[in-house]
């Protein structure tokens, strides 16, 4: 069923059913009702009135986002930021955001935990060329590089040398 016919209220139920399956940023919404047919003017308003009716909030969807991204999928601030900006979320949203699910779960938390089970899942490799592999894998999560070698450091302090010789990260 395409919306050539401009309907509000079917451009209405196809956004409730998105919505239902998982929640979306208004850019994303706003892409899939155009890719299914519905004019300009009938996105807008349905996405008005979904804005208003507090079905649509980008700010709390950036939040909980990184929360989520953060807390159970191990990925790092620079990661999640660039998944939202992929979204079409704003870049002021996005911060305010992670500030806000920053607050409530730790970043060094996530890390130290992935790390940990890397170290355990890699163990044939020699303790130095271990290190530096996953100082590359904190880093392609989004982790702060700053970041990564402290908390590197502080779980394992022998290889503090190595530490100090990786590259820093182009930012």
């Amino acid at each position: 069923m395409s919306g050539k016919d401009g309907s509000p209220t079917l451009a209405r139920q196809r956004a409730l059913r998105r919505l239902a399956r998982r929640e979306h940023s208004e850019a994303e919404l706003r892409l899939g009702l155009v890719r299914d047919g519905f004019p300009a003017r009938v996105v807008d308003a349905t996405l008005d009135r979904l804005r208003s009716e507090k079905y649509l909030d980008d700010a709390g969807f950036a939040e909980r986002f990184a929360r989520s991204r953060v807390a159970h999928h191990g990925l790092g601030r620079h990661r999640v930021s660039q998944a939202l900006r992929a979204r079409g979320v704003s870049r002021a949203i996005i911060v305010k955001g992670m500030a806000e699910a920053l607050r409530d779960v730790s970043e060094a938390d996530a890390l130290e935990s992935l790390a940990r089970r890397y170290w355990r899942l890699h163990p044939r490799d020699e303790p130095l060329r271990r290190i530096r592999k996953l100082w590359a894998f904190l880093l392609r999560r989004g982790f702060p590089a700053g970041m990564v070698r402290e908390r590197l450091a502080a779980l394992w302090p022998r290889w503090r040398e190595g530490l100090e010789d990786l590259p820093e990260p182009d930012e």
